[in-house]
């Protein structure tokens, strides 16, 4: 099996094949721990899970390193906590626990590692100081800045010429600035903000260097494999990155591979804080499970875009029902993933022709009843973080009528059936399914799951 990723700094499909097979390097922008994540910050985190069990399956789970930050010192959670009345770590610790409970509903692994920038100053502050040693950055009014027409190649990420990365870079216009396009590294405190002792006096570095020194950190030596995050990080985040890393360290590139997945629109306009069209993660999930919005969110390849509806969201979770009630009947032990969904997946993480592959697994055992097919389904399903939870509690878990009170109504309802009294049977079916609960009656007896 070859596997090809979308590369962006090449904007071609190539063919993946690690620097290291027993050691293979993932890196991942992980949240500003500020606010609960909202959709469209969920697709990531999706994106790449799907990613790491690719990777741990083809490599195996000992050989694939999967490094996701959190970035918990930004002028954002200054101002968010300056807002709320509390304390920068009470927010950020609330925030991130917020985070792991709304990623983990998603049906997320957890990373490799996730350090926190905070934990890692030390690190930047290093870096810094060899770009200066090098000529790629100078210290200015107790600011170090990245001097970018340092580095000829910078742009060649994003493809932005010259006028193009000044207008779309989050630069300041400052007297200080040798040049409009450098942007920060390092940045005074005063004594009421957050800061660390450094060269150029206290202060908090900028957004772009502590991804530069966690990856290495953990990731090192450089260029690793992959490095990913959303398409709106390709400039300047990403691009700053690579000026970092790669001048700090002599090298043509940070990472080999590039990916960047699509945005998540609201009736076609990109979801963002900004625009304030946000849906968050806790307010979907309280509306359908975390696997109908993986469902969902994998049923458009991870390159495009994808609008969010209600209805989608009620479709995925519609189709996850008829996975588990078919599960339910013919139980499923260990296997292996079907080989046509592997390749799906090794073709740029092609999960829409991975889901049709379920589809016809589902199809298949529909027909024969076969628990080989249910194993090879399940087995299917778990490279895309589908299907983990026992069909009992996914049919019958969640809130809303208690099963004992079901049970009774659907042994009234036989009894009713059974006397021919079909208006009574009639109204017990009505009204359990008013109350989101489905009937399913087959030669058995008679089924129960929550719509």
């Amino acid at each position: 099996m070859q596997l090809r990723l979308h590369n962006t700094l090449s904007r071609t499909k190539e063919l993946f094949v690690p620097v290291d097979p027993a050691r293979v390097r993932v890196y991942v922008c992980g949240p500003t721990v500020y606010q609960r994540i909202h959709i469209g910050n969920a697709r990531p985190l999706i994106v790449f899970d799907v990613l790491f069990r690719l990777l741990r399956h083809v490599y195996g789970a000992g050989h694939v390193t999967y490094v996701r930050n959190i970035t918990d010192i930004d002028d954002k959670i200054i101002d968010q906590a300056r807002k709320n009345g509390e304390t920068i770590r009470s927010l950020t610790e609330r925030t991130a626990a917020q985070f792991h409970e709304d990623v983990a509903a998603l049906g997320c692994l957890p990373p490799t590692f996730e350090p926190r920038a905070t934990e890692h100053v030390t690190d930047m502050i290093a870096l810094i100081e060899t770009l200066i040693a090098k000529g790629h950055a100078y210290a200015a009014e107790g600011h170090v800045l990245f001097h970018v027409p340092s580095m000829p190649a910078y742009g060649r990420l994003s493809g932005r010429e010259r006028e193009d990365q000044i207008a779309g870079a989050r630069v300041e216009v400052a007297p200080y600035k040798r040049d409009p396009a450098d942007f920060v590294l390092w940045k005074p405190s005063p004594p009421d903000l957050p800061g660390w002792d450094s060269p150029w006096g206290r202060g908090r570095p900028g957004w772009h260097i502590e991804c530069s020194a966690m990856s290495e950190h953990f990731l090192g030596p450089l260029p690793f494999d992959i490095h990913g995050g959303g398409l709106d990080l390709i400039f300047p985040h990403h691009e700053n990155e690579i000026a970092q890393s790669c001048c700090a360290r002599g090298l043509d590139t940070m990472a080999r591979f590039w990916l960047h997945n699509g945005f998540v629109d609201m009736r076609g306009e990109k979801m963002a804080k900004s625009v304030g069209n946000v849906v968050r993660v806790a307010e979907t999930l309280a509306a359908v499970p975390g696997e109908a919005v993986r469902w969902w969110m994998l049923g458009t390849h991870y390159r495009q875009p994808i609008d969010y509806t209600e209805e989608a969201l009620a479709e995925a979770k519609r189709a996850l029902n008829r996975f588990y009630s078919a599960l339910a009947r013919v139980p499923a032990s260990a296997g292996e993933p079907d080989p046509a969904l592997v390749e799906a997946l090794a073709d740029d993480l092609n999960t829409p022709k991975a889901l049709a592959v379920l589809h016809e697994l589902l199809n298949e055992l529909n027909r024969t009843g076969d628990p080989a097919l249910a194993s090879r389904l399940r087995a299917s399903a778990g490279l895309l973080g589908l299907l983990a939870s026992e069909p009992e509690a996914w049919l019958k878990g969640g809130e809303g009528l208690e099963p004992a009170r079901i049970e009774a109504l659907i042994v009234e309802r036989q009894a009713a059936r059974k006397a021919k009294d079909f208006a009574r049977a009639d109204a017990i079916r009505a009204e359990l399914l008013a109350q989101g609960i489905i009937l399913e009656d087959n030669p058995q007896g008679t089924t129960w799951r929550r719509a």
